[in-house]
């Protein structure tokens, strides 16, 4: 059943889902078909991880100490990443 339920969900919906999905934000249903998705795919999982070391080493920054040309090249990046 881990198998099925891990190919509901493909990479780009993973993408789509990380921020809810770390921050506990999804319905059951979609999280275990995430969780089930990673128990398949290295790939999402190393950028899970990626986001994780992201946002613990980002998130302790104010936005507003960011210049212009920082949060924009941080958006780029992030609408630019794929798995």
């Amino acid at each position: 059943m881990t198998t099925e339920r891990g190919l509901r969900v493909h990479c780009e919906e993973v993408v789509e889902l990380i921020t809810d999905y770390l921050e506990g934000r999804l319905d059951e249903e979609t999280r275990l078909d995430v969780e089930a998705h990673l128990e398949l795919c290295d790939p999402c999982v190393v950028y899970i991880e990626q986001m994780r070391d992201t946002i613990a080493t980002l998130g302790h920054v104010p936005l507003e100490t960011l210049s212009d040309d920082a949060k924009a090249t941080l958006l780029d990046a992030f609408r630019s990443r794929t798995v």
